[in-house]
């Protein structure tokens, strides 16, 4: 069961901090499976091999089903806890953090770790950009010519999302009301076009709430 809205980052993006001489790159991308968490969490690895410490954590799944955190050397509890826990207090799903550290001379203490791990994956989050994702249902509305005017006017006047239309021998605009307003678009499509418009439901699909 998909969810209505959640929110997760908008892109792959990262920002650079440093504390102490020590510098801490954070790293954040959406991602839709536990797989495509690691494979990113691996990537980030190998693009930094030579860094002091790769810390880690993600959240995925409907449920927050799938989660992890890896402090990847520091001291437990240091560094892929911190990490996770910015994830959950912003209440973001689908996101994977990779915070990199390139040890610059001056321990930090735990305390000290804590702070930076958490700074460096709010500055990674911020760089990705939050958003909210919102379930759509497409909905295929085939209409001869002389309805087209009417239902642009309608679809427009209630601020339906569209999200193309063809032109054939009739009409066909790819309508996108969100998932739980499916069914009664599909009802009003009906009494709008006095049951000529033919109508396909098709699948699912998340679209960003603003835009």
């Amino acid at each position: 069961m998909k969810l209505e809205r959640y929110r997760t980052v908008r892109q792959q993006a990262h920002a650079e901090i440093v504390i102490k001489r020590s510098r801490f790159i954070g790293y954040a991308k959406p991602v839709e499976t536990e797989e495509e968490a690691v494979q990113f969490i691996d990537e980030i690895k190998r693009l930094h091999k030579t860094a002091t410490h790769n810390c880690s954590a993600y959240m995925v799944g409907e449920r927050d089903q799938f989660q992890k955190q890896s402090d990847d050397g520091e001291p437990s509890g240091t560094a892929g806890k911190p990490i996770l826990e910015v994830i959950k207090h912003k209440g973001l799903k689908n996101i994977a953090v990779v915070v990199t550290r390139y040890f610059g001379g001056t321990m930090l203490g735990a305390g000290g770790l804590v702070r930076a791990y958490t700074d460096g994956a709010v500055a990674g989050i911020e760089a990705a950009g939050e958003i909210v994702n919102v379930l759509h249902r497409e909905v295929r509305v085939s209409v001869d010519y002389t309805w087209y005017g009417k239902l642009e006017n309608e679809l427009h006047g209630r601020g339906i999302r569209v999200g193309g239309t063809e032109f054939t021998d009739r009409v066909i605009v790819s309508c996108l009301p969100a998932e739980p307003e499916a069914e009664a678009f599909i009802a009003w499509m009906t009494d709008l076009t006095q049951g000529q418009a033919e109508i396909e439901a098709g699948e699912s699909v998340y679209y960003i709430e603003g835009e």
